[in-house]
């Protein structure tokens, strides 16, 4: 049977402007007529032509309701706009970071290499018939579309007339592996169904001494604990941490994916990972027993992580920190040493302080893994991090939420390599003390107040801007509020040059910075599909290692205040507290 190339008349769709994390609305959104359709088809338009005509793309996701039905959908479109090949994880399963590593790594069985790939995720945000769907495309380097790219999709769902699609191509069988052909007009059109998870794990085993983190898994004393929160990361965690490295397999917590991720949210915060937060002794009650050495968790599509000690979390911006000061000793990958090190503006200023202290390329940028990926792709950086729970390196274009897991287990294991028969193993707290009595320790949280009317929350930005422009002012509501919280010495939105490209990005931020090294700062975030999230973001440097254990929320309090009061949250928002406090 040879398919038809049908042309569907269609016109545009309000709200298809693709963020940096793609295009992300409620499922209800998603499955209106043409809506998935004419992005789609707005991205094959925006693409060049040796791009699409003849190419491989990769088409696969989370795994979240609807995603099955969107790659039919996408599977039938690309073959009516002359693809030659789409290749799909079994059952639609791809984690994000695995579809960048298929994009750089994978052969096909006839020789061919992906050009590209369609991602369905929404990332961290819950899933489900009412819940959030997302799509985005990720170009031949492994990385996300740049903005040059996502422009051109945008500008294209505003005039799209028509898209193409092989409407009568029977469904494929997603579940089963192997290669299914159809004959077009343009000649032969294949889908490849693979394993989800071999050209994932083939990757780590080339990056991580899997032998060394095996001997610390089996010391009797070492105990795991990683909770998937029903994301795509149960694909790759019974692969990697059961078949290859030795854990227990009732180490693993809601490990099988599911549509709508069991009914929690799949984001690995203290917050939404209560499971595992419980199961690590920092939950409200203490009645589970002794708990594990270590825990992690993961996202819907498994590129954030969250790594837990005993009764002890680690925060993402120590987390990059910790891995950069560690990964040449700990991490075969890195034996030859790092090009260089970037975090995100909101993120800690703990990077900064291993980079200077190991004479090391140092770059802060805005947010979105895109900015990290110019400098790799230039060869100018090697582990990054942002403070929302992304971490990751040069292995692929984006972050990596089993490879950040494996790069701890990695410095366990090699902190531990003399005394795993001794009586106390080195642990998570350990190292991030050490850490700080060593670099100094950065008092971090992270405030969002999520679903704000967007009108409100574009006042409250606007009103900080405007008040920059008299730091007296500024420091006047400072002191009014708080005489302990050093001065303003500064303040601006946060502006970024590429070094790579040129390229400026505007608004990123706008920031308070003070004297004593200390930072506020405040964003728009726009992960998430419906309102706005503002977050704030609170930041105290301490030197003094007599000073680095304090709790950080009372540590923090006096900025706290500070922050509330200069930016009228709650009279701009309504809102009493934050929804989510990291």
């Amino acid at each position: 049977m040879v398919f038809k190339v049908s042309r569907v008349e269609t016109k545009p769709i309000d709200g298809q402007k693709p963020g940096t994390s793609g295009l992300r609305k409620k499922v209800k959104v998603f499955i209106q007529p043409h809506y998935l359709h004419n992005f789609v088809q707005s991205t094959f338009n925006a693409l060049t032509p040796e791009k699409v005509r003849g190419a491989t793309l990769v088409v696969s996701g989370d795994g979240r309701y609807y995603s099955k039905d969107a790659i039919q959908i996408i599977t039938k479109m690309s073959a009516a706009n002359g693809v030659r090949r789409v290749w799909v994880g079994q059952n639609g399963l791809l984690s994000t970071p695995a579809v960048s590593a298929v994009i750089r790594e994978r052969v096909g069985v006839d020789g061919s290499r992906a050009s590209g790939a369609f991602i369905l995720t929404a990332s961290h945000n819950p899933g489900g018939p009412n819940e959030d769907f997302g799509i985005k495309y990720n170009m031949e380097n492994g990385g996300p579309a740049p903005e040059g790219i996502t422009d051109k999709i945008y500008e294209n769902t505003k005039t799209i007339k028509e898209y193409f699609i092989a409407e009568d191509l029977p469904d494929v069988d997603i579940s089963a592996e192997g290669v299914t052909s159809f004959a077009g007009p343009e000649g032969q059109f294949d889908v490849e169904v693979f394993d989800s998870a071999s050209d994932y794990v083939k990757l780590m085993k080339s990056i991580f001494d899997f032998e060394s983190i095996r001997k610390l898994i089996s010391s009797p004393k070492f105990t795991f604990c990683y909770d998937a929160l029903h994301g795509v990361a149960g694909a790759y965690a019974k692969r990697i941490f059961v078949e290859e490295l030795g854990a227990q397999e009732n180490s693993l917590l809601n490990c099988t994916p599911k549509e709508d991720f069991g009914g929690g949210h799949p984001d690995p915060n203290l917050t939404y990972a209560k499971e595992l937060v419980a199961r690590m002794g920092l939950g409200k009650s203490s009645s589970q027993g002794e708990p594990p050495e270590f825990g992690a968790a993961a996202d819907g599509d498994a590129d954030r992580n969250m790594i837990l000690g005993k009764r002890f979390f680690v925060t993402p911006s120590d987390s990059v920190a910790i891995i950069a000061a560690n990964a040449v000793e700990s991490i075969p990958y890195f034996s030859a040493g790092l090009k260089g090190v970037a975090r995100s503006m909101p993120t800690s200023a703990a990077l900064d302080v291993v980079a200077k202290h190991l004479n090391l390329k140092f770059f802060e940028v805005p947010t979105g893994w895109k900015f990290f990926g110019n400098l790799m792709d230039a060869g100018l950086c090697s582990v990054c991090g942002e403070e929302s729970f992304g971490t990751g390196s040069d292995h692929i274009r984006e972050k990596d939420g089993i490879w950040a897991v494996l790069a701890w287990l990695s410095i366990l294991a090699h902190k531990n390599k003399e005394n795993l028969g001794e009586e106390k193993l080195v642990s998570v707290e350990d190292i991030v003390r050490q850490h700080w009595t060593t670099y100094g320790r950065h008092y971090y949280t992270r405030y969002d107040y999520e679903n704000v009317d967007a009108g409100a929350a574009k006042e409250l930005m606007a009103y900080l801007v405007k008040l920059q422009s008299s730091l007296p002012e500024v420091n006047g509501i400072v002191k009014g509020t708080r005489s302990d919280v050093s001065k303003v010495v500064n303040a601006d939105e946060f502006e970024y040059k590429d070094p790579v490209d040129g390229s400026i990005s505007k608004h990123q931020g706008i920031r308070y910075l003070f004297e004593d090294g200390s930072r506020l700062v405040f964003r728009l975030s726009g992960t998430g599909s419906e309102g706005a999230t503002i977050r704030l973001y609170i930041e105290q440097y301490e030197k003094d290692p007599s000073k680095t254990g304090r709790d950080s929320q009372d540590a923090l309090a006096p900025l706290v205040e500070v922050a509330l009061k200069l930016s009228k949250m709650q009279e701009f928002t309504g809102r009493t507290a934050p929804t989510v406090i990291t």
